[in-house]
């Protein structure tokens, strides 16, 4: 994102006109004195004896910009600022590390967190006060900066003991790191489905009150929950939350694509930013949604999703960006949110059937479009069959995007970060497998080079990005990546990078069985285990099970040995919430078993090993990986990252499938529907006692 220029009227550029983030670049011109986070802006507040205003956000957060415009941008605000405080500005996104600690402080102060978030702190990084936004001016119980500033002003003056022993107590409370607690029982599992069951929204799908998040992870746990115990009403609780969610207005019916979150329970109004990762995460629940189902509905809502992110949120070098933002042309939503008249201006008489259909009534004011009815209804009620209604709508749907491309974009943060495009490789090379369409998987090819060539430093550290040291998050969503695509691709290098980066991942973030969400040679005040999950699955979860499959795919018992021990530290806390771990939990889940590998063996390319891939592919198999060893070569590459698959063979010259069960595999066959039944036999356990 290139910066404004400065023009009359504004304050020069401040510090951050330097930065790469656009959310930094976005106060460049701001009268606050910004500081990007650095040993720069502690050496000043040391020396000036002031403490310091951090303030956190993203580019596309929607309270973020209110609260830049409403104060950041205000001369007198930001001359109490610039009097009382040195100020820190920093993108969580790019900082996910400096977020962490932080948003966990404002837990620990305040008892919640979010964006924008503001933390005050003494010269040495401890946290003695913490707020979300904060409104210029005191009002409806709200203290504003205004009248905030001068008292923190005169407690740092008279009473600033009682702020460093606050600070103490918070870094105390955040650098208590849990102990291996033995293991997570059955039950636990199980509480957690009870959990979701008990708070789930059987009306509108999703769960708890507004807003509504739609938290596909916890929608992968309960796929797969019922695909191990047979309970049917976890299968329903995804499928009826991921139905109303493509329904309403989270989604972008017009140019797809997933918003935020919903500020009702209903999914009906958007909070309209869109995040990348959100949108791989939801591919990733749509096509598993889809493999276990078979409702064509989700196959469409995950491919509507990618071709979202591949038209709009996709770089020049195969990288994607970050977000778009929730804002344009200083309106929340413009960009999204249509008027009947705006409808009926672009499709003339045929604007009433879609405005009937997609909600939008006669009224003023601007609305966001949403399905209420299925379509076979309103095909019903016009009297025509549902599959000429469905090419109308999409008619419709392609006139009203080229008329909306016309108008002022909302901003994009064109940032290229490891984590949330691994989480978009993993989706779209899953999504290569189930819906066998290789552009998927040369887009996650891509992109994948991508991130290897441009986000590692000298000596192959990933980065999280240009000049920022990776996190616990880079390393396992990559790792997820890595196995994903050799998967779809089976190409050994992939296995080859994944054992390469566990290694180091290993090496720099492990401690006790439990991964740190920061480097050893980190330098800052406090380093975090986390197992509970937020919007992304949490990196101890991902991380654990992706050392599991890799220790499968490459029979290295001593990666399984320490994805045991990442189980172990986090059972005490897994135990205490089940809920608020499902990312473990899938993980764990997977651990259990029972999970098997499948070995094909063929010529690469030939009918009768497409046959076999693609019905392991065609079943929804999450307790499996797949592994293939090419039998046109004496010693593949394969032989070299698996030496197990060096007496795999193809027998009497056909592509033959092994089914093994913890590296006992049964006869092997040459009939896919042979493999099928080994698979089946294996795919349910009984039902757990509660």
């Amino acid at each position: 994102m290139t910066p404004e220029k400065p023009v009359q009227g504004r304050s020069p550029p401040n510090r951050l006109i330097h930065e790469q983030s656009p959310y930094l670049l976005q106060h460049a011109d701001n009268p606050v004195d910004w500081h990007p986070w650095g040993e720069e802006a502690f050496a000043k507040a040391r020396k000036e004896d002031k403490p310091v205003f951090l303030s956190i956000g993203y580019s596309a957060c929607h309270w973020c910009h209110v609260m830049e415009k409403e104060s950041f941008a205000d001369p007198v605000v930001a001359k109490l600022l610039n009097d009382v405080f040195v100020c820190i500005k920093v993108d969580r996104e790019e900082r996910p590390d400096i977020d962490q600690i932080y948003m966990a402080a404002a837990h620990v102060l305040a008892g919640s967190g979010g964006w924008p978030l503001t933390i005050l702190m003494t010269p040495d990084k401890k946290p003695f006060f913490a707020a979300s936004y904060i409104p210029k001016e005191s009002r409806y119980g709200m203290t504003g900066l205004l009248d905030l500033i001068p008292r923190i002003s005169k407690v740092w003056r008279d009473r600033r003991g009682e702020l460093e022993e606050a600070g103490d107590c918070v870094f105390g409370a955040l650098q208590s790191a849990p102990s291996p607690e033995g293991d997570i029982p059955d039950a636990a599992i199980d509480e957690a489905y009870e959990t979701f069951l008990r708070i789930f929204d059987e009306e509108n799908g999703g769960f708890g009150d507004a807003p509504r998040f739609p938290a596909p992870h916890n929608l992968i746990f309960l796929l797969r929950y019922a695909h191990g115990t047979g309970k049917e009403p976890a299968y329903a609780m995804a499928e009826k939350t991921l139905h109303a969610m493509r329904q309403g207005g989270i989604f972008d019916q017009i140019g797809w694509g997933f918003h935020r979150y919903a500020t009702d329970v209903a999914w009906a109004v958007p909070h309209f930013e869109k995040m990348l990762y959100d949108q791989a995460l939801l591919v990733m629940a749509y096509t598993e949604a889809y493999l276990a189902t078979g409702r064509e509905e989700f196959a469409r809502t995950a491919r509507e999703t990618i071709a979202y992110v591949l038209r709009d949120m996709t770089g020049p070098g195969g990288g994607f960006y970050s977000a778009e933002d929730a804002d344009s042309e200083g309106e929340e939503g413009k960009f999204y949110t249509w008027t009947k008249a705006e409808i009926l201006d672009v499709l003339g008489e045929d604007g009433e059937r879609f405005s009937r259909i997609f909600g939008i009534a006669d009224r003023p004011g601007r609305q966001v479009l949403r399905r209420r009815r299925p379509l076979a209804s309103w095909a019903h009620e016009f009297s025509m069959p549902e599959e000429d209604l469905a090419w109308f709508v999409e008619g419709a749907r392609q006139r009203l995007f080229q008329a909306r491309e016309q108008r002022v974009r909302p901003a994009k943060d064109d940032k290229i970060l490891t984590d949330t495009n691994a989480l978009m490789i993993a989706a779209l090379a899953g999504a290569a497998r189930a819906f066998d369409d290789p552009g998927y998987l040369a887009a996650a090819e891509k992109a994948l080079a991508f991130v290897l060539e441009n986000l590692r430093d000298e000596d192959g550290r990933l980065l999280h990005c240009r000049g920022v040291a990776a996190t616990l998050d880079d390393y396992a969503f990559m790792l997820r990546a890595l196995i994903e695509v050799y998967e779809a691709s089976f190409s050994p290098a992939y296995i080859r990078t994944a054992v390469d980066l566990a290694r180091d991942m290993i090496a720099r973030y492990l401690d006790r069985g439990g991964f740190f969400f920061t480097p050893d040679d980190t330098d800052l005040p406090v380093r975090q285990k986390t197992v509970y999950d937020g919007a992304v699955p949490s990196g101890n979860g991902v991380a654990m099970h992706a050392l599991f499959v890799l220790g499968r795919m490459t029979a290295n018992l001593e990666l399984e040995a320490v994805a045991d021990g990442v189980l172990r530290v986090f059972a005490g806390a897994v135990r205490k919430a089940p809920a608020a771990a499902p990312g473990f939990l899938t993980g764990l889940l997977f651990m259990r078993g029972p999970g098997f590998e499948v070995i094909i063996a063929g010529v690469p390319g030939a009918e009768d090993t497409r046959a076999l891939v693609g019905a392991v592919r065609s079943r929804y198999t999450p307790e499996a990986v797949v592994i293939f060893r090419p039998s046109d070569e004496e010693e593949p590459d394969i032989t070299r990252v698996a030496g197990f698959t060096r007496d795999v063979v193809a027998i009497g010259g056909k592509a033959t499938a092994y089914v093994c069960i913890n590296y006992a595999c049964d006869i092997p066959t040459t009939e896919p529907a042979e493999m099928l039944r080994l698979l089946a036999s294996r795919e349910r356990p009984p039902e757990p006692v509660i």
